[in-house]
């Protein structure tokens, strides 16, 4: 059993900034694939930072403002939001993908509420 778990999310004023983190219930080593996503009202589901393989990649709304990263002795994956616009404002969701024996198991957290005020 794999479990997800993000915390740090609430309500800040735009330019403010906020730390979300997703603790693992196993080593981060076991997946090929971390992602943060988010889902405002209306609006898809959209990848905002991933790690893999040591490259980490942003969506060009967040460039420059938005850092992943991760703590292996915690087996923990943070994202550091600078920054922060009103548009910022979505349900913000921890991803892992883990690869083998042909097949992909992915693996999502339950979402922590990001609101950004103007």
């Amino acid at each position: 059993q794999v479990q997800l778990v993000e915390s740090g999310g609430g309500l800040v004023q735009a330019g403010g900034s906020l730390r979300l983190s997703c603790a693992t219930s196993r080593s981060i080593f076991s997946f090929n694939a971390m992602a943060w996503y988010r889902q405002a009202p209306g609006k898809q589901r959209e990848a905002v930072a991933d790690i893999t393989s040591g490259v980490t990649n942003y969506a060009d709304s967040v460039k420059g403002r938005f850092t992943i990263s991760r703590d292996n002795a915690k087996n923990t994956l943070y994202l550091q939001m600078n920054s922060l616009k009103p548009e910022d404002t979505a349900v913000y969701y921890c991803y892992a993908a883990a690869t083998g024996h042909g097949s992909r198991s992915v693996y999502w957290g339950q979402g922590t509420q990001v609101t950004v005020s103007s």
